[in-house]
């Protein structure tokens, strides 16, 4: 018996190896079957986060339907002014007075701030007796119940002040109405009627209308006295042939 040459089974093995490869055969096998050709199961993904579209802006509340509850509510703590953190002055006067008159904001002469008090409210008194009325046979309403520092109508609150005093007066629903000062008139009227000579114009409303006069504040009137002969032709229109 011949012998055998020495073996190299480090070759031997790395040759079948290669051989499997060359065959296809690269994995280990399971012990158990499975079908090969099937497709792979999904993985399962996680849940994708649900999107919550984002909420709008609460609907506003409807302004209060009768002036009772109106009042109660426009000099209270859910008045647009109620955040501006200085005192509010109501109205003053008989809801029912034929004469609704409208100013743009309370005034400070020094102690509260007061509807139409001081030098204006002196000289708006003589108004009154000229048209043949007095505070007591009048309605005098803020456009803004409160006074800020600045001593201007707030900007940002203006629209919402402008539809709060047309509701105040449709429900009001006065023969007349004589605003004081162009920012009464634009919230009114969206115009400055006393700048424009309008006259006496209309306010129409559901259920009616009331006449207006739009006249310089007493405020201005008193830094020019000039413009008062123009005043006075405008609140002749309220007394020439009416019974208020």
């Amino acid at each position: 018996m011949g012998i055998e040459g020495a073996t190299d089974w480090r070759a031997e093995a790395a040759s079948a190896l290669n051989w499997w490869r060359d065959a296809g055969v690269d994995v280990l096998v399971e012990d158990d079957p499975r079908d090969w050709t099937a497709r792979p199961a999904p993985t399962a993904q996680p849940d994708a986060p649900v999107r919550v579209a984002p909420a709008g802006p609460e609907p506003e509340a409807p302004l209060p339907a009768t002036i009772e509850a109106f009042l109660d509510w426009r000099y209270g703590a859910g008045a647009p002014e109620a955040t501006m953190g200085e005192p509010i002055v109501a109205a003053e006067g008989d809801a029912d007075a034929p004469l609704m008159v409208i100013t743009d904001l309370p005034e400070f002469d020094g102690g509260a701030p007061a509807l139409l008090d001081g030098a204006a409210g002196r000289l708006f008194d003589r108004i009154l007796i000229a048209i043949g009325q007095s505070r007591e046979s009048i309605y005098l309403v803020p456009l803004c119940a409160a006074r800020p520092i600045t001593g201007q109508v707030p900007r940002d609150l203006e629209d919402k002040l402008a539809e709060v005093l047309r509701h105040h007066v449709s429900l009001v629903a006065p023969p007349r109405l004589l605003l004081l000062g162009q920012a009464t008139s634009r919230a009114l009227l969206g115009t400055d009627a006393a700048a424009e000579a309008e006259g006496l114009t209309a306010f129409n409303y559901s259920g009616g209308k009331s006449e207006v006069v739009a006249i310089r504040h007493p405020r201005f009137l008193l830094r020019r006295p000039a413009a008062k002969a123009d005043a006075w032709k405008d609140l002749q229109l309220l007394i020439e042939g009416q019974s208020l």
